[in-house]
């Protein structure tokens, strides 16, 4: 039976890019991704507007700065997010401290949770501003599904813990038993001793 520690087998294995992209995780941030660039994409692009008789630009969000600031940033810091957890992801399998797994298991599962509570999805029926909504509305669904599976491989990483899987770093078990001293088990010293051919050792012949 293969062991495993969160939702990924033990370190050493090769790195499979075809079953890491199939993975629904993997598709789910994937979406994420290209939402969160359509959202700060759009808000930069279309998200201001220069009214007749006016001379400052303002933002088609309540007309008010910090609206579109806060789309801005909040769409760039879920680009960056994914991709930093895509990436680590992809190296998942290959960290072999349980305890380091554990860590990113659960800062996927902090920034999911607070990502899906904090999207935004109101604003005015402008083109680009129901494309914004759209999009955020498909952002929460996306990072929703991101919580649920970053939940669910901290679970299994709690269930494996439980079933005995010991972290291959900190095993400091020797293989060895306690009261090894280098000498084959059983072993006794040669019965040849200098001693045992005679008291006085060698005696040449008498001519």
């Amino acid at each position: 039976m293969e062991s495993s520690a969160y939702g990924a087998s033990l370190a050493g294995g090769a790195f499979d890019f075809r079953s890491f992209i199939k993975q629904p995780q993997t598709i789910v941030r994937l979406f994420s991704w290209l939402f969160s660039i359509v959202v700060f994409a759009t808000i930069l692009s279309e998200g201001y507007i220069n009214k007749p008789h006016e001379a400052e630009v303002k933002c088609i969000f309540d007309n008010t700065e910090s609206a579109c600031s806060y789309g801005i940033g909040i769409g760039i810091l879920a680009f960056l997010a994914c991709v930093f957890f895509i990436v680590l992801d992809a190296l998942f399998h290959q960290i072999s401290n349980a305890k380091e797994r554990k860590y990113i298991v659960l800062a996927d599962l902090v920034f999911s949770a607070n990502k899906w509570s904090r999207t935004d999805p109101d604003g005015v029926p402008a083109d680009a501003a129901r494309a914004v909504v759209a999009f955020s509305f498909f952002s929460t669904a996306t990072w929703a599904l991101l919580t649920v599976f970053a939940f669910q491989r901290y679970r299994q990483g709690m269930a494996d813990i439980g079933l005995g899987y010991s972290d291959p770093v900190s095993d400091h078990t020797s293989p060895y038993p306690s009261d090894y001293s280098g000498a084959p088990k059983g072993y006794q010293q040669s019965p040849f001793t200098p001693g045992s051919a005679g008291e006085s050792g060698y005696q040449p012949p008498a001519y």
